[in-house]
């Protein structure tokens, strides 16, 4: 799911990550192996918010997805994985 900015401030007030910017390099390269999103690196690795609905956000929200974890300490490298849940759910605005 692709995030305006006002979404991935409302996002990143629920979750700790950092957005990666749309004008970065690997974008077109994430975009390839994974879709058009809205991508955030966090402690875990490459994230994204996929859709969700639940009666706890009273709006729009989206699932926190881990699509890559670290492979190295220095978190420096990525190794892609099956898309997997991470259980977190941020609220990101109210339905019109």
């Amino acid at each position: 799911m692709k995030l305006n900015s006002e979404q991935v401030k409302r996002a990143l007030s629920q979750f700790d990550a950092q957005a990666i910017p749309d004008n970065h390099p690997a974008i077109p390269q994430l975009n390839d192996l994974f879709g058009e999103h809205t991508y955030f690196l966090n402690s875990s690795g490459l994230n994204v918010l996929e859709a969700a609905e639940t009666p706890e956000s009273k709006g729009e929200a989206g699932k926190v997805v881990s699509l890559a974890h670290w492979s190295n300490e220095d978190q420096t490298s990525l190794t892609p994985h099956d898309p997997e849940s991470t259980g977190i759910v941020v609220a990101l605005g109210l339905k019109h």
